[in-house]
């Protein structure tokens, strides 16, 4: 925690935990303000659980979410307007606490003198110039310039947005290329089912962002708020204005925690956890070490959503644990999912289902999760079956893994690059926009129907960049993506399934069927994922090394 200081009665800084409470009670604060919305980052808590804790410590708390890049001004008038009304001094945070200083300064616009406001802002550690320049024009920011001007643009430093960008270093070495991302951290999110059943360590599925970026591209350490690709203009947080030749968008998705009522209050707690998370993998496997009998729910939400086998992964992975310790035949096994199939390949099926008989876990499709009584350790989950009127039913618990709903961010959903459904809109071979010739998209807010995982996005990024080194040489597209995704789903300790596929559920596979079929559990593909994919990921992908994710040629349309 860095808590940065713009005036007497309020500082500011970005994301803190619940255990940074009673700290900034000592510090002699007497409020605390969120204005992060839940679900932004795969290691961020809710508001719910910072307020619990404001609360244990005797400190306001008031919830204003303001989405990334979205600071309006009646958003800085309810700001302002609990400044003036809450205890001070008061601090304010949100991912890196530029939305809380843009608050601040919007909500002080018509009584402070704009260089005191610009003054305190600077020495607190935020460039708010282009606040100053939106509030100059009438509460618009202009795109006609910019504050930064590159030849490439990338959205998202995540796995997508680090490995084009290293993809296209070595392609074209002099390109200037700015990142845009504003975490701290990246993750090795394939990790955390694992950290969930013990085998990884949740430290070890983490590194600082700055020891990633490739050497000679700029980081820009901003959120974006929207995109005005007529203009070839990036919009970020705090109003400042960013140029680009060419745009690659890769954003990761937004988890929707707050979709399930109740489930934000008793999440990390009440036996409710979630691999989808980084601070809760952890909890995931004390709990499950914990339960020696009782009812265990997995559940599974309404797809699009990252990894769409990692909820079941986490049942595997307990029941594996639970049949080892002997207590298998105490625990009543449920796997709640909205869909109604168990894997969407059916030829990697039989060998799941073997699986699910040897827990004894019960399957109910159709059934999505709505709300969680967390401290009664009840769950409702809708029952939408086909040809069928919707129907509720309610289930004890003693703990509960929840995959949550998930969707494209919001300054993607509400952007002019996505389609009728919130997703970015692209030729799914070529990945270009559909639209604008000059941006491309991988990862997991593009349309393509693939499976959203870090495998796709490994053969994504050659694809990217080979197509757009081509571009800036006046050259069409000259690579193509199949649709390839790889799903290893744990079934046990030392075992996995290794699902690879692409578009229509293609098998894909890397291997020869003599040294990994994928579709039967093989120790071969367990020391692949415990051993050999996280350092491919760390040191090839990330830094554009192409091993068996070399682009193929795109072929000739047949007229």
């Amino acid at each position: 925690m860095n808590i940065r200081k713009l005036t007497d009665t309020l500082s500011v800084d970005g994301q803190i935990a619940a255990s940074d409470v009673q700290a900034l009670k000592d510090a002699g604060f007497r409020a605390i303000i969120c204005n992060r919305p839940d679900g932004e980052g795969g290691d961020q808590p809710t508001h719910e659980e910072i307020a619990q804790a404001a609360a244990a410590a005797g400190l306001e708390f008031r919830y204003i979410p303001v989405t990334s890049g979205k600071v309006t001004d009646s958003d800085a008038a309810v700001f302002g307007a609990a400044l003036a009304e809450l205890p001070g001094p008061v601090f304010a945070f949100c991912r890196s606490g530029m939305r809380s200083s843009t608050l601040w300064a919007l909500s002080e616009a018509g009584q402070r003198p704009m260089p005191e406001i610009l003054g305190a802002a600077k020495a607190a550690g935020y460039d708010l110039n282009g606040v100053a320049r939106r509030i100059a024009n009438g509460g618009r920011t202009p795109t006609d310039t910019g504050d930064a001007s590159f030849d490439v643009v990338i959205v998202g430093a995540g796995a997508g947005g680090i490995s084009v960008a290293s993809s296209l270093r070595a392609r074209k070495p002099d390109l200037q290329i700015a990142l845009i991302d504003p975490a701290d951290i990246h993750y090795y999110q394939p990790g955390w089912t694992m950290v969930g059943g013990g085998i990884f360590e949740a430290q070890d599925t983490a590194k600082t962002m700055g020891s990633l970026i490739p050497r000679g591209v700029h980081w820009i350490k901003a959120a974006v708020a929207a995109f005005e690709p007529e203009n070839n203009a990036v919009v970020l947080d705090g109003c400042r204005v960013v140029k680009y030749g060419r745009l690659v968008v890769t954003p990761g998705l937004k988890l929707d925690w707050a979709r399930v009522e109740g489930l934000e209050e008793t999440l990390g707690r009440n036996g409710v956890t979630s691999n989808y998370r980084y601070d809760l993998a952890p909890y995931m496997w004390k709990l499950v070490q914990d339960m020696k009998a009782g009812t265990a729910i997995f559940t599974q939400p309404p797809m699009p959503i990252k990894c769409a086998g990692a909820p079941q992964k986490a049942m595997y992975l307990s029941g594996d644990h639970w049949f080892r310790t002997g207590v298998l035949k105490n625990i009543d096994i449920r796997f709640n999912n909205a869909g109604g199939v168990l894997f969407g390949v059916k030829d990697y099926v039989p060998a799941l289902e073997g699986y699910v008989q040897k827990y004894g876990a019960t399957l109910n499709f159709f059934h999505n999760l709505i709300s969680v009584d967390g401290p009664a350790k009840k769950a409702v989950f809708e029952v939408k079956k086909p040809d069928t009127d919707p129907t509720t039913v309610e289930m004890d618990f003693d703990m509960m893994h929840v995959c949550p709903p998930q969707t494209a961010p919001d300054f993607i959903r509400v952007s002019p690059l996505a389609d009728a459904a919130g997703w970015v809109d692209v030729d799914q071979s070529t990945l270009r926009h559909k639209s604008f010739d000059n941006i491309w998209s991988l990862g997991d807010v593009m349309n393509a129907p693939n499976a959203k995982t870090a495998a796709a996005a490994r053969k994504q990024a050659p694809v990217v960049a080979a197509n757009l080194a081509a571009d800036i040489d006046g050259r069409s597209a000259v690579a193509q993506y199949d649709g390839y995704g790889s799903c290893p789903l744990t079934v046990e300790r030392g075992k996995i399934v290794l699902a690879e596929f692409g578009y229509g559920g293609t098998l894909l596979p890397s291997f020869p069927k003599f040294l990994v079929d994928g579709t039967r559990p093989t120790r071969a593909a367990w020391f692949l994922k415990e051993r050999l994919l996280p350092p491919i990921y760390w040191k090839a992908m990330l830094r554009g090394k192409e091993w068996m994710a070399h682009p193929e040629p795109l072929k000739a349309t047949v007229k």
